[in-house]
């Protein structure tokens, strides 16, 4: 499962509920189907009746959710999608779950640190590194990221930790 959302607060009192959305963009969310949601530790499927957009986010009704009481119970709660409904990214694209986990090496193949996080700051993405000298932020930039080898699990960087 790849968490693409959360619910938020009910919606009024006829079982809609507060949607919030970590696609990017935004709207992506309301073409992903099927939705789960987490409960006791597994996914359980949901059926999306109706889904439309309020504010910054979405309001949406799910199937068997007929009041506020029950929509209350969904509040907070993370909605994920399987893995396989995300599209093919272009080669030089990646989905942050796929670098969370890399291996970073510099360019003599020793290694750095491993990829714990990513930040979006509004110019580029910036990697959360952690190293043994502690957290590294490195700019997801062609200038410090030279390869991404998903099938290995590494990252090459133009990087000096603790620089």
């Amino acid at each position: 499962m790849v968490v693409v959302g959360r619910f938020g607060p009910p919606f009024g009192i006829k079982g809609w509920v507060n949607v919030i959305s970590y696609t990017d963009p935004s709207t992506n969310l309301a073409d992903y189907r099927p939705w789960f949601v987490e409960r006791n530790g597994a996914w359980q499927q949901l059926a999306i009746e109706a889904i439309k957009p309020h504010r910054n986010g979405f309001v949406a009704q799910i199937g068997g959710i007929a009041d506020r009481t029950e929509a209350l119970d969904l509040a907070g709660r993370s909605i994920g999608i399987a893995d396989s409904t995300l599209p093919v990214t272009a080669e030089d694209e990646f989905y942050w779950k796929d670098l969370i986990g890399l291996t970073v090496e510099d360019g003599r193949g020793a290694v750095l640190g491993e990829v714990t996080g990513l930040i979006e700051t509004g110019a580029n993405d910036v990697l959360v590194v952690r190293a043994a000298s502690g957290e590294e932020l490195i700019p997801f930039v062609d200038q410090f990221v030279k390869q991404v080898d998903l099938e290995n699990r590494r990252m090459v960087v133009d990087w000096v930790v603790g620089g």
